[in-house]
């Protein structure tokens, strides 16, 4: 683990936005960092598909960047598949 640091006004963004979710802050954090990753790493894909492939990766033990870069690009389903070490 270690520290990041964000400007004063993106804490609060992720305050209120995790507040809104009943996330914690760092949680809220997490998420979008997820979600930011996956759509550099994917644009053809929406935000539904993008949530359904973090939904999948928990499901299957985790999201690991390993895996969603060694999958083949046609199988956008299973590219966020991987285990946690």
């Amino acid at each position: 683990m270690g520290i990041v640091k964000i400007s004063d006004q993106m804490h609060e963004n992720l305050r209120v936005a995790g507040n809104a979710l009943s996330r914690s802050i760092n949680a809220q954090a997490e998420h979008w960092m997820r979600v930011g990753m996956l759509t550099e790493m994917h644009p053809e894909l929406d935000h539904r598909e993008i949530c359904q492939m973090l939904v999948r990766a928990e499901l299957a033990g985790g999201l690991d960047i390993a895996a969603a870069v060694a999958d083949p690009p046609d199988r956008p389903c299973a590219i966020a598949v991987g285990k946690r070490q």
